[in-house]
């Protein structure tokens, strides 16, 4: 029999100890793919909802919320006439509920601005004017909403007419509801507030030049501060509290999957104390004892951190189609986080394995004669 048989053996002697260590240790990473994967598609997400309107730099006054703090609308004035800068865009965004839909993201756009021509009809028209009191609905918007053109959308408490769906080449843009930032302003009573601007630069600005603009346009608007697009929110406290909130979260989970790997390879060396003896009798070193308690916890953890994964992966596709979630984010299932995850599982099996590894090393080829 070859060391990897009787590795192999050892875990598949005991199919239902084996089976209740998998599912501890899988669900464990099953937590670190969903929740890391979910923070990380928030960002992902959002810049990429920005990229698709031609936005190079965001000017807002983020702190702890996931939208920006209001400032004062006069201050895109401020800096619309910067060296570099080829055109600005104030913006009014909030996340509120909206008919059938708990969350769902309302971006109030200046009319005219450069942020409504990556809008796609699909069908019906843009507004016709900024004070029209109408909105259009991103594809994802209009689905969740269960909205076609000509319906009447409730927001607070104004009706607004449907006059148009819109492919705005990004998931949020896909998930949002889009109307004139004065008429959001005028229903949120915000007149004369903002919470962002986007910022397109002139061609050819390289990107220590988009550096040196971002500070130049905080230094001009003390009020907010400006960040090159996507990084505003990578940086931000909100972001940061839900990126650790996840991995804490999934590290509690996998500390489940540490106790259980090392409760069942424990077990493993007590009830295989004799046979362990023998081997040390026929002339194994203490060393391969070690390496293959080792070996039998790790494998436990690869298979585990596998099925996590795969575990993941749908518990994921499920959350992303669900009204709180769809159109708010896609969840980043990169191969980097896969990989990530399974290594991270192969490592708690391995420092489960620790000490039943130890304790294996201690035992004397005389044991055995005990039965």
């Amino acid at each position: 029999m070859t060391f990897l048989a009787v590795i192999a053996r050892g875990l598949v002697r005991r199919p239902v100890r084996t089976g209740l260590t998998l599912v501890g240790i899988s669900i464990g990473i099953a937590a670190v793919v969903a929740l890391v994967g979910m923070s990380r598609g928030f960002v992902s997400s959002w810049t990429a909802g920005m990229k698709s309107r031609g936005t190079d730099i965001v000017v807002h006054n983020m702190r702890t919320s996931l939208t920006p703090k209001p400032f004062p609308a006069e201050a895109q004035e401020r800096i619309a006439n910067l060296p570099g800068i080829a055109a600005t865009c104030g913006i009014l965004v909030e996340l509120m509920s909206v008919e059938n839909s708990e969350m769902m993201i309302v971006s109030g756009r200046e009319w005219g601005g450069f942020s409504w021509n990556n809008l796609k009809l699909l069908s019906g028209r843009l507004p016709s004017g900024g004070a029209e009191r109408a909105v259009v609905l991103g594809k994802t918007a209009a689905d969740v909403l269960e909205k076609k053109v000509g319906d009447k959308l409730q927001m607070e408490t104004e009706e607004l007419d449907v006059v148009g769906i819109v492919d705005g080449g990004a998931l949020v843009e896909n998930g949002s509801v889009i109307l004139s930032m004065a008429l959001l302003q005028e229903i949120m009573g915000n007149e004369g507030q903002i919470n962002a601007i986007d910022v397109r630069v002139a061609p050819g600005t390289t990107e220590n030049g988009m550096r040196l603009l971002c500070d130049e346009i905080s230094r001009l608007i003390p009020e907010a501060r400006a960040q090159v697009a996507g990084q505003h929110i990578r940086e931000s406290q909100s972001y940061r509290m839900i990126n650790a909130m996840s991995w804490g979260t999934s590290l509690l989970a996998v500390l489940v999957g540490v106790l259980g790997v090392m409760n069942t390879m424990l077990m493993t060396v007590f009830e295989r104390k004799q046979e362990i003896c023998i081997l040390l009798a026929l002339g194994w070193k203490r060393s391969r004892i070690v390496r293959m308690v080792l070996w039998e916890s790790a494998l436990l953890g690869f298979f585990g951190g596998i099925v996590g994964v795969a575990l993941g992966v749908v518990g994921v596709h499920l959350m992303k189609q669900t009204p709180a979630i769809r159109g708010l984010l896609e969840p980043e299932m990169s191969a980097g986080l896969m990989l990530t995850s399974v290594a991270i599982a192969v490592g708690v099996g391995v420092l489960s394995g620790l000490y039943p590894a130890w304790r294996s090393s201690r035992l004397t080829p005389s044991l055995a004669l005990q039965g």
